[in-house]
């Protein structure tokens, strides 16, 4: 069955397809006194059926992965009873959101914490519109079972005000792993993203691990994972992705990894993309591969123009072989999956950008330079900002800036890690990539490439704490955090 995108999202059960999450079903818009919420959700332990007969016992929302898809209106404002039936004081975080700090869900900000074995009512008002989402914010250290290792992570998706594309029918994608564990030594594939490595980084960053390793220190820990999932299950084990020749399909897809970048191709097939992070690029473009930091969502139409049964998956065959894909099945095809690697292809954010267009020029600069102090603490790498680890006791470091002025955030990064850096309560322009001044690209998550620089404008409009870290988690939970402080 064909539908336009008003007759879908009217559908029974809406625009959830493939195994995704059941959408809540509730009134929206009462007031935050109202006897009843317009959505309940709770924090509880659970079991993730990952595939037939294999189960993964960790935390989750209502009970299952990912948590329900919570659909707002712009502008339309909610109210949300968080239930936290775990002995664990929990944050629950709407990430992408321009919300309070009351109800942002960081405690490094001042969020209130969801008691253990209590209730928070949550009341505010959505936006901006596109593709979010709310996962737990805790600081997990070395306890795999805390923070975003475990299963708590759903999909926001806010109704925009103008038709985002035309398409056939809408898909929602989790990418999450699970059977966290830890290692010294592994690296990150970084060879995806495009630029070259700022010279004086790269001598400054190598400097430091050569004295670290000379001076008897090992590699920091890392996390890898045994179980690799797509909505919760195993590339094969869930429902397929059931299409038509000629339609168009419009994948929402969020990397709900605590450490990991991911990827996505589909053989014989291109991605066109409307949104990065919710917001609506200047320059939508095909690509063959999907790439995603930690939580970061694209938006993407996929032309379905080749028949047959096919793996939508990771461009890693280990990760694809431990369950991170799934199958995308045309009507009247069968027989097993086929997979097949894409062209090579280096992710350039600059694909997306408005062309010859330049940035507002910022009122002030900030320069946050990020280095890393190899196994520097119990083991694990200890990050900081301009030489300084996040403290949580004291919140610093921290910057001061004045309501309604532009900053320009300049990142320079002395590492080789790739660094997924978020700012909460804001979106923020990306302004220069790898040397080359960009406009019209709003983010709230963008990889930082090693030895590389970024310059990221944000307008100082939300007033209070915002708190700026990479999303990895063990980077945040031993020091790559900063809070910026409007007033």
């Amino acid at each position: 069955m064909r539908v336009n995108r008003r007759e879908f999202l009217g559908m029974a059960g809406s625009a959830v397809v493939a195994g995704g999450a059941a959408a809540l079903t509730a009134g929206c818009g009462r007031s935050p006194s109202s006897a009843e919420a317009d959505y309940t959700l709770h924090i509880g332990r659970g079991q993730v059926e990952v595939a037939p007969g294999r189960g993964v016992s960790t935390k989750l929302y209502d009970g299952q992965f990912p948590g329900p898809l919570l659909r707002f209106t712009e502008g339309t404002p909610v109210v949300v009873d968080v239930h936290n039936d775990t002995g664990t004081p929990e944050q629950l975080h709407w990430h992408g959101q321009t919300v309070p700090v009351e109800v942002d869900g960081s405690a490094e900000e001042g969020t209130p914490f969801i008691p253990a074995h209590g209730m928070r009512r949550l009341s505010f008002t959505p936006g901006p519109s596109g593709l979010r989402f709310y996962h737990t914010h805790l600081v997990a250290g070395a306890d795999l079972n805390l923070g975003q290792y475990n299963g708590q992570v759903g999909p926001v998706y806010i109704e925009p005000k103008h038709n985002p594309g035309a398409y056939d029918q809408e898909v929602f994608l989790t990418l999450k792993e699970f059977g966290p564990s830890l290692s010294q030594g592994g690296d990150m594939d970084a060879e995806f993203l495009a630029g070259e490595p700022v010279a004086e980084l790269r001598d400054n960053g190598e400097a430091a691990m050569a004295a670290s390793l000379a001076s008897g220190k090992p590699h920091g820990y890392e996390v890898g994972y045994d179980t690799f999932t797509i909505n919760g299950r195993m590339l094969g084990h869930g429902d397929p992705i059931r299409v038509r020749e000629g339609e168009r399909v419009l994948l929402h897809v969020v990397n709900g990894s605590a450490t990991e970048n991911r990827s996505l191709a589909l053989p014989g097939h291109t991605f066109t993309v409307l949104a990065l992070d919710g917001n609506p690029v200047p320059n939508p473009a095909r690509v063959p591969v999907l790439w995603l930091g930690t939580a970061e969502r694209i938006s993407a139409v996929v032309e379905m123009t080749t028949p047959g049964v096919w793996v939508l998956g990771d461009l890693s065959d280990d990760d694809r072989g431990n369950g991170m894909g799934i199958v995308v099945e045309y009507a009247g095809r069968a027989g097993d999956p086929h997979w097949a690697p894409p062209p090579p292809f280096t992710w350039d954010y600059r694909l997306f950008t408005r062309s010859g267009a330049t940035a507002a020029a910022p009122d002030e600069q900030i320069e946050l330079l990020i280095e890393k102090r190899s196994a520097d603490r119990d083991g694990y790498n200890l990050w900081t900002l301009n030489g300084t680890a996040f403290d949580m006791n004291t919140g610093t470091p921290a910057f001061d800036l004045a309501r309604g002025r532009r900053y320009r955030l300049r990142l320079r990064n002395a590492t080789d890690d790739i660094h997924p850096i978020h700012l909460h309560r804001n979106t923020f322009e990306v302004t220069r990539i790898a040397g080359t001044p960009v406009a019209g690209l709003r983010k709230d998550v963008v990889m930082l490439g090693g030895y590389q620089e970024m310059d990221i404008d944000v307008v100082a409009d939300q007033p209070g704490l915002s708190l700026l870290h990479c999303h990895q988690q063990l980077h945040m939970d031993y020091g790559f955090m900063t809070l910026l402080r409007t007033a």
